[in-house]
């Protein structure tokens, strides 16, 4: 009876990851697929976020926040993927609690602001064709400020709430978890206390942003899309205004569909392999880092154009350099 007292009381202050275990053999392939898909949101995403910044007629409401989509997707997946990395080439799977906490908070906080941006996205498309006079007046700094206000007081707090509901768990059991990176269900199910609140804060995210953005966001399409049908005479308006939609729809499906299975199959407790729900964890973050910039690159007109625009003007720039000593030789 005395020698189970102190165990009750012992709570893990380190864990490790199992990191695809079923895979270990081929690790460094999957370490080196993953490299590619850092180097490729890396790339894709600055590249997209220097010709945004740099090409003057792509600073309008639209494109700035895809150019913030673009910093936050390099954020989340520098968050998760070196530590991946690291524990795949080398087996350095520990992490502090501490650690783990701070991993949490800004995987799921970075998260939720793409789920608030895309929501953005999808009411400036609304307030663009829907109410076109109005857009100067709506779209501003104003409603810049707001928007970010609104998203630093929902994700902090909701974020805040799951990880210090999380902290304040003990871990007497297993410390290993069942996962690439620090997800809240992961650590949650190695607890030995009730989980009851964790779950019912896993549900309040749900709720506040899939059961939230995903409504408005669908209902701000169907909208855009009656508009579009009942207004626009020309076949070339409806062409545009459909391909414009149907680009952020990409985005918006590449998203939100592995993220809720995901969210889903651990606060609902749907029984889903560990292998495939750890998967879904990781892709639910690479997938959206990774086709976002290939999207809003290859399918958005004046980003394309924006990006050939540069390349023609290094080109020449380059050109110049390399003729100019030969006509000062010449003189």
């Amino acid at each position: 009876m005395l020698e189970a007292l102190p165990r009750r009381n012992f709570s893990h202050t380190s864990f490790q990851f199992r990191c695809f275990p079923e895979l270990q053999e081929h690790r460094w392939i999957l370490a080196l697929l993953f490299f590619l898909c850092f180097l490729s949101v890396l790339l894709g995403n600055s590249l997209l976020v220097f010709v945004i910044r740099r090409v003057e007629r792509l600073h309008s409401p639209m494109y700035v926040l895809i150019c913030m989509l673009c910093v936050v997707d390099i954020l989340v997946v520098t968050t998760i993927l070196p530590n991946m990395l690291l524990t795949l080439l080398f087996n350095r799977s520990h992490i502090s609690l501490a650690g783990c906490l701070i991993q949490m908070f800004f995987t799921h906080f970075l998260s939720s602001l793409e789920s608030t941006l895309l929501l953005a996205m999808a009411l400036d498309r609304y307030v663009a064709i829907c109410r076109p006079l109005h857009y100067t007046d709506v779209m501003n700094s104003s409603m810049f400020l707001k928007l970010l206000l609104f998203t630093l007081v929902r994700s902090v707090s909701i974020m805040s709430t799951l990880v210090v509901l999380a902290g304040s768990l003990r871990f007497c059991g297993s410390n290993t978890i069942q996962h690439c990176y620090c997800d809240h269900m992961a650590l949650v199910s190695l607890a030995c206390t009730s989980k009851e609140r964790n779950h019912a804060a896993g549900l309040a995210v749900i709720i506040c942003f899939v059961g939230v953005d995903i409504p408005i966001i669908f209902f701000s399409y169907m909208k855009i899309l009656s508009v579009v049908l009942q207004a626009a005479a020309a076949s070339e308006d409806r062409r545009k205004a459909f391909h414009t939609c149907s680009t952020h729809l990409m985005v918006l499906v590449c998203f939100y569909l592995v993220g809720t299975i995901t969210f889903l199959s651990g606060g609902l407790d749907i029984p889903i392999a560990t292998g495939i729900n750890t998967l879904m964890g990781v892709m639910y973050i690479l997938i959206p880092a990774t086709v976002n910039p290939i999207i809003y690159g290859i399918r958005t007109k004046e980003i394309r154009h924006g990006l050939q625009r540069l390349f023609r003007l290094r080109a020449k720039r380059i050109l110049s350099l390399k003729v100019l000593p030969s006509g000062k030789g010449q003189a």
